[in-house]
């Protein structure tokens, strides 16, 4: 077995493990990654954020052809769409990504290993049976799997997870979609547009659990008119797959009911993955869940190993793992790195899209804290008028002694780009006076925030 000693060493390429790698190269640390997967990218790259995103777009562009162009004057007649190319489309940027990551670390000389670490007696990582690393300080960047129930047994064909439900080969007539999470709601939409009849179950009274409430029943109210059948406080207790289809028991505010689908999706959440990692080997703590414990520097029990990303707790984001990467190899490397766990946005990728940052109104109720809330919608926006999309509000919460933005969440069109106003604004302590007062450029989107921050102030503008 050969053995290779580095500065630093990354297990896993995914969004926070290849940024960890970069940064710690740039940083002049000698640098090598682990990944067990053929491509680089990690979930989010390869079988996730990206490929979603593809095949979000693409169905939302078929949508717009078939009922949108009509009111601009555009005729299009008879709309088709070839599912398979629409596959290959996503598969096409999914490979020239992972490329781009495999050419960032030729670009900063960081040597890639192929294989599964595992940590040894002595706290090296062995990479399969050829190669033993060495490093002065090791981070865990393994990510995270699809949540399985053993009552909803997965078999990668009729019930499946998020990775299988990105490349069907066929329109299902009938999808069940478990859990109303992001995940769910997204590919349910996929399949929506292109023709399936989607049933989302889940279990909670709301869509998108932990989001604010009036964001979320805005989101709900669109989806269900786009077709989605949301079921709320609904449960999937058991089903049995045929060679055809999978009858499902769905237990619901009425009752068990038996109903038939072509496919399942099981979209319940996701775990921290350490499979195969040999945590016990090196005495690395973990909690209740499975997630390895680490403290404010990252560090977990054994000197020298740090976690960061899916594998820690928060919020499971490929950009909180990003900055998380990027903030903990500086640290270790004496460099200062820090990451406001206040100021993370969230995004559902539907349409319209929900992005929110900070707390909720309920969330911030529950710490405590004497709250303003302003609303503003998008029908009242000029440019939303524009676009012929209209649906959803943006609203703020505020401290109501001081003015500090505590939170901001936004239904409606580009969504998941306008949160970067309110991210940058929480994360300098802005008021909602400050961002009521920024000066916006009209007609634009973003001036929902500014008008739901000036509503924030006097309810007379909370239209």
């Amino acid at each position: 077995m050969r053995t290779l000693d580095y500065q630093l060493v990354v297990v896993g390429a995914g969004p926070g493990g290849y940024q960890a790698a970069i940064r710690g190269a740039q940083l002049g640390l000698s640098t090598a990654i682990v990944e067990k997967e053929p491509a680089l990218g990690g979930t989010c790259l390869r079988v996730g954020c990206i490929p979603s995103k593809a095949l979000l777009e693409s169905s939302e562009r078929l949508e717009q052809a078939r009922d949108g162009l009509a009111d601009h004057g555009i005729d299009t007649g008879d709309v088709a769409f070839d599912l398979s190319r629409m596959l290959a489309r996503k598969d096409k940027i999914v490979g020239a990504l992972t490329g781009g990551v495999a050419g960032l670390m030729r670009k900063h000389k960081i040597d890639v290993h192929a294989g599964v670490a595992r940590f040894t007696d002595g706290g090296s990582l062995a990479v399969g049976d050829d190669v033993e690393l060495r490093a002065e300080h090791t981070v865990i960047a393994t990510g995270s799997a699809p949540i399985e129930l053993p009552h909803l047994p997965m078999d990668g064909n009729r019930v499946v997870s998020s990775t299988e439900a990105l490349s069907f080969e066929h329109v299902p007539e009938r999808l069940l979609v478990v859990g109303g999470g992001a995940i769910g709601l997204e590919l349910g939409s996929v399949w929506s547009r292109l023709g399936a009849d989607v049933v989302v179950v889940e279990l909670t009274d709301q869509i998108v659990p932990g989001a604010d409430h009036d964001a979320a029943r805005a989101l709900a109210r669109a989806l269900s008119k786009q077709g989605l059948d949301l079921r709320l406080e609904t449960s999937a207790a058991g089903l049995s797959v045929a060679e055809d289809s999978v009858s499902v028991d769905l237990d619901g505010k009425k009752g068990r009911t038996s109903e038939r689908f072509d496919r399942v999706l099981v979209a319940v959440g996701r775990r921290a993955y350490t499979d195969g990692l040999g945590l016990d080997a090196v005495a690395i703590e973990t909690d209740e869940r499975g997630r390895v414990v680490v403290d404010a520097n990252f560090a977990t029990s054994r000197p020298g190993v740090y976690a960061i990303g899916d594998v820690v707790a928060g919020p499971m984001l490929a950009h909180k793992a990003e900055e998380e990467g990027v903030a903990c190899v500086e640290r270790l490397a004496d460099v200062a790195g820090h990451v406001n766990y206040a100021a993370i946005p969230s995004v559902v990728y539907t349409w319209p899209e929900l992005a929110s940052v900070g707390l909720g109104e309920r969330a911030a109720q529950a710490e405590g804290l004497d709250v303003r809330v302003g609303k503003f919608p998008f029908q009242a926006n000029a440019r939303a008028r524009c676009h012929g999309a209209t649906e959803g509000l943006a609203k703020v919460v505020a401290d109501a002694t001081t003015d500090r933005l505590l939170g901001v969440h936004i239904v409606g069109p580009a969504a998941s780009e306008l949160i970067a106003e309110a991210a940058v604004a929480m994360e300098f302590s802005a008021s909602a006076e400050d961002l009521a007062r920024s000066v916006h450029a009209h007609p634009t989107l973003a001036e929902v925030i500014k008008e739901a921050a000036l509503a924030c102030g006097s309810g007379s503008r909370n239209i």
